[in-house]
């Protein structure tokens, strides 16, 4: 019997590819796993109305953990339902499976390291080393949403919000409602993982990225939240910035941070910025965390356009890949994995389009085996 139970969900378009290539390196590891695919993805919603069909959920409550490829997500009232009989007329609204599974399986910490490895011709600058802790399961990706707006919710907003006045004023179907939505438990989790890792690997500072000066109530209790905890961890440093000035201050001096930490829309936008500045999605690993179960992903899409070329860049589901192992407690692997990413990176020798080279995705994974 394996030691490890791997959920194995390639998704769609790259996704499928660059979970191949992870599979070259965890292999040539000699990882003890059993690696057990799940059905994810645009392809059984069009087949059966559902992204991620019960079976994946039930396959995720019996793993140590999971590899995710990619998602494509279309975000309409399907005309693909049209397709399949059984779904016609169901005027089903697609939903994101990746955004399902975080809140199924309280994943609330989203990891997103940035790192710039050196000999990579796409970084922004040399020695950025940035970790960015965004909130996984609330904020504007709660799910709450109405269009057209119900004429209940319409009725009490009209009552309790002198702002809404202008809006109610319009027919319901004019206009949408999503709703943010920021518990006091879902910001100190996140904000206490922040610091907690932060005195674990010896960082810093911890720098709370928010718009409580416009978005009182959610991320004024974030923030708020948020300096109470920084007073258990007196040795690290505590700051804070407006989302709008903190894609600014990052640009123009990237080494002033060290781990930032966000609600989920910020965290969202400030670890892409972060990850492009370290070589682009490519580059962009992520790590879904809960306390039973982590999935870890590359931060990049399923690329349609370029589905089957095996061209896109592997490297951020491979270093997701050694963020697994580090969730595993195979720290020893993890650092091989690293290093020997690293060394492929230095080298220069194999690389794909995003980096000026030719070579194709499974080539720079097994460029990083021979390494191992």
């Amino acid at each position: 019997m394996s030691k490890y139970k791997i959920a194995w969900l390639p998704g769609d378009g790259v996704g499928i590819e660059v979970l191949e290539a992870a599979k070259i390196v965890l292999d040539k590891l000699n990882l003890d796993a059993e690696y057990i695919h799940g059905d994810i993805g645009w392809e059984f919603w069009c087949k059966e109305g559902d992204a991620f069909p019960q079976r994946t959920i039930d396959l995720l409550n019996n793993v140590d953990a999971a590899m995710f490829g990619a998602i494509t997500s279309k975000p309409v009232k399907t005309a693909e339902a049209e397709l399949v009989p059984e779904l016609k007329g169901m005027g089903l609204i697609y939903r994101s499976p990746i955004v399902r599974m975080r809140q199924l399986f309280n994943l609330y910490i989203c990891l997103r390291p940035c790192k710039a490895y050196p000999g990579n011709p796409l970084n922004f600058k040399e020695n950025i080393d940035i970790v960015v802790f965004r909130e996984n399961t609330e904020d504007l990706y709660c799910g709450v949403e109405f269009n057209p707006v119900p004429q209940e919710l319409a009725d009490v907003l009209t009552k309790l919000s002198k702002p809404f006045s202008v809006f109610s004023k319009m027919p319901l179907d004019e206009y949408a409602v999503s709703t943010k939505i920021n518990t006091k438990k879902g910001s100190e989790r996140i904000v206490r993982a922040a610091f907690e890792f932060a005195r674990k690997f010896n960082r810093k500072k911890v720098t709370i990225v928010h718009k409580a000066n416009v978005v009182r109530a959610t991320d004024g209790l974030f923030f708020d939240i948020a300096k109470e905890v920084a007073k258990e961890f007196p040795e690290i440093q505590m700051d804070d910035a407006n989302i709008d000035a903190m894609t600014m201050w990052l640009l123009k001096n990237p080494y002033n941070y060290d781990v930032l930490v966000a609600p989920n829309l910020y965290g969202d936008i400030i670890s892409d910025l972060a990850a492009q500045m370290v070589g682009g999605l490519g580059f962009g690993c992520s790590g879904n965390i809960g306390e039973k179960l982590a999935v870890f992903e590359p931060s990049h899409g399923s690329a349609p356009k370029y589905s089957g070329m095996y061209k896109v860049n592997p490297i951020a589901t491979i270093l997701a890949a050694k963020m697994m192992l580090d969730w595993l407690g195979e720290k020893e692997m993890g650092e091989r994995l690293e290093k020997a990413t690293a060394e492929v990176i230095a080298e220069g020798k194999i690389r794909t389009y995003d980096m000026g080279g030719n070579n194709k995705t499974l080539e720079i994974a097994e460029a990083i085996a021979e390494k191992l």
